[in-house]
C-alpha cells in the first residue's frame, strides 16, 4: 500500500469540487469547466503531429464513437480523453514538425507571454516549453475564461514568430487538451511531469524552459529530478 500524500495545499489551490456545478462543451475533446478549478493543460504546434498520428486519432475516435453510441455517459467521456492526452503527448515528445521552440529567441518569448497578467487574470503554478508543445498548470481568476487566456498567448506568440521567421500562417493548433486538477496529489504529480519532461525526451539543459511559482517551490511543491 503506497503511503498518503502528505503535503499541504499550496496557496490558491482548490482541486475538483465534487459539490460544485461543472460545464462542459465538446469539439474534437470534452473540456470540463468549474469556477476557482485549476487546470493542467497542453498546448501543441500546428505541425508537431504527422499526417499518420493524425489518421490514427481519427480511427481511434471512429472505433471509440461505434463502442460507445450516444448517449455517452461521463466516465466514458473521461476515460476517452484520458486515452487521447496521453497518446498525444508520447507522440510530442517524438519531437515532430518544425519545433520552433528549440529556439531560445522563441521560447523565451513564449515564457515571458505565459507569465505576462501572472497574478492579474490568472495563477500559472508551472510550465514547461517543449520544442513544439507546451505544458503548464493554470488557474484563472474570476471573469477570465480559459480559452481567452491561451488564445491570448498563442495569439502574441504566432505573431512574434512569423514575424521573425517572415512566415503566415497558423502557428499552432487550435484546440488544446486540458484536464481539471482533482486534488494535491494530482498537482503534485502534474508538476513533477512539467519538471522532468525535458530531461525524459534527451533534451540538452541550455534548452529547459521550465518554471514553478516559487512560492509554492519553498513548500516543497518544486521540481524533484526523476
Amino acid at each position: 500500500m503506497s503511503e498518503p500524500f502528505n503535503l499541504d495545499a499550496p496557496p490558491g489551490f482548490r482541486g475538483l469540487d465534487p459539490d460544485k456545478p461543472l460545464r462542459k462543451y465538446i469539439r474534437h475533446l470534452p473540456h470540463w469547466r468549474q469556477d476557482g478549478a485549476t487546470y493542467a493543460v497542453t498546448f501543441r504546434l500546428s505541425d508537431s503531429l504527422p499526417k499518420a498520428k493524425l489518421e490514427m486519432l481519427a480511427s481511434m475516435r471512429r472505433e471509440w464513437e461505434a463502442k460507445f453510441p450516444e448517449p455517452r455517459s461521463e466516465k466514458a467521456w473521461q476515460r476517452y480523453a484520458r486515452t487521447v492526452t496521453s497518446r498525444v503527448n508520447e507522440w510530442l515528445d517524438q519531437g515532430s514538425g518544425e519545433c520552433h521552440f528549440s529556439n531560445w529567441h522563441f521560447a523565451n518569448e513564449l515564457a515571458r507571454a505565459i507569465l505576462h497578467f501572472q497574478n492579474e487574470q490568472y495563477h500559472v503554478a508551472s510550465y514547461v516549453v517543449m520544442p513544439n508543445h507546451c505544458h503548464l498548470i493554470v488557474r484563472p481568476f474570476s471573469a477570465f475564461e480559459l480559452e481567452d487566456l491561451l488564445g491570448a498567448i498563442k495569439g502574441v506568440t504566432s505573431r512574434f514568430v512569423n514575424r521573425e521567421l517572415g512566415r503566415i500562417g497558423e502557428l499552432w493548433q487550435q484546440e488544446s487538451f486540458d484536464r481539471i486538477i482533482r486534488d494535491e496529489e494530482h498537482l503534485y504529480n502534474a508538476i513533477q511531469y512539467i519538471g522532468n519532461n525535458p530531461l525524459n525526451v534527451g533534451l540538452p539543459e541550455s534548452q529547459w524552459f521550465r518554471w514553478v511559482d516559487p512560492e509554492w517551490e519553498s513548500l516543497q511543491w518544486g521540481f524533484r529530478e526523476a
